[in-house]
């Protein structure tokens, strides 16, 4: 590319940048309201409560306090947990029965769903709690281990300002009708498919 192609190169660069300057500007002036989020991480896709950690870690940078409550995990020493756990910020609470495939006892599932979930309500209800997530909830719902219309109308009388981010597949129609932002991951290519283990660090 000769001086003058390169200059030119860079002036429709510039025109271009000022363009997207000025829209990204009149849309941030435009977004006025304050609010709590309810955040939905859903799909096949690996990530969910890998994003949701992040966003944890993101808030106790601000130092926001943080509740978490985590469904269905527990028998792994998860990352996340032995990173957060002992943070004055952070209240991490596990369900401790390990993945549903491996308990093979509804009643006992619906019996640990269920105490989960009271402390899950008490983070809810406690509006020094700027952000709570409820990683892996959406199982609970679909597996009808937790009554979904009480699950939604705490999640609907929550603080005005709290965060919420849930995780999970498969979130029902009306979880993804509430929340402020869902993001649905999605399954392109996975190692384990491939026969290769788990890796500490990458997936718990």
């Amino acid at each position: 590319m000769d001086l003058k192609d390169k200059k030119e190169r860079n002036k429709r660069h510039k025109k271009a940048m000022q363009r997207k300057k000025k829209y990204v500007d009149s849309r941030i002036a435009k977004a006025t309201i304050e609010k709590g989020l309810l955040i939905v991480l859903t799909g096949n896709g690996k990530g969910k409560s890998s994003s949701a950690f992040g966003m944890l870690a993101r808030s106790v940078g601000h130092g926001l306090h943080c509740g978490v409550v985590q469904f269905i995990k527990g028998v792994w020493a998860c990352g996340e947990q032995m990173l957060f756990e002992g943070n004055p910020l952070v209240d991490f609470h596990v369900m401790k029965t390990g993945f549903t495939w491996e308990t093979q006892d509804r009643e006992k599932d619906i019996a640990a769903a269920e105490k989960t979930w009271n402390k899950a309500v008490s983070f809810l209800r406690d509006t020094t709690y700027n952000v709570v997530i409820l990683d892996e909830l959406t199982y609970m719902i679909s597996y009808g281990y937790l009554d979904k219309a009480t699950v939604l109308n705490a999640l609907r009388e929550r603080p005005p300002k709290q965060h919420v981010i849930i995780t999970g597949r498969n979130a029902s129609k009306e979880l993804i009708e509430m929340a402020d932002t869902v993001s649905e991951i999605a399954d392109s290519k996975h190692a384990f498919n491939n026969g290769i283990k788990v890796q500490k660090g990458i997936d718990y």
